[in-house]
């Protein structure tokens, strides 16, 4: 076990883990931030998608000990009040349908509109690319980043 100074969504957290521990767990299982979801355990269904400075990184094999005093952003960090552009955009399109890719694929969403306000279609492909919703509705995803691009 090791003690790690984590800063997520704005506020230090100590825990002590083991360094492999990866960062999806520490933050489910240590901070009780149970938004990001774990799905496939080898990054490649975006579920578990948090913002590392900014950054879409997949929280299930990122090891607690190569986060450092990076920024940690979950979906929880996104708003105080789900009033996060996206937030309202995936409300206004109905996105979700069980939901439970939904986190992963706004922070993805998320991260992409920071540095790209006007994404094309291929951006937003490109951006999301990874992000898997097995109630298909990619459709509507990528109408809700359209609508929260025009803000």
């Amino acid at each position: 076990m090791a003690d790690y100074t984590l800063h997520v969504n704005g506020t230090s957290h100590k825990v002590s883990v083991s360094s492999d521990t990866p960062l999806l767990w520490v933050l489910r299982d240590h901070l009780n931030l149970v938004g990001t979801k774990y799905g496939c355990g080898i990054a490649q269904c975006g579920a578990c998608t948090v913002h590392i400075n900014g950054n879409a990184m997949r929280a299930c094999s990122l090891p607690v000990k190569s986060i450092g005093d990076k920024k940690i952003t979950t979906i929880e960090g996104l708003s105080d009040d789900a009033s996060h552009p996206l937030q309202e955009a995936w409300r206004k399109h109905d996105v979700p349908q069980c939901g439970y890719c939904q986190a992963g694929q706004i922070m993805s969403a998320a991260a992409l509109l920071k540095d790209n306000a006007s994404p094309t279609d291929r951006d937003i492909d490109a951006a999301m690319h990874g992000n898997l919703c097995r109630c298909g509705t990619y459709t509507r995803i990528k109408a809700a980043i359209k609508t929260a691009a025009k803000g």
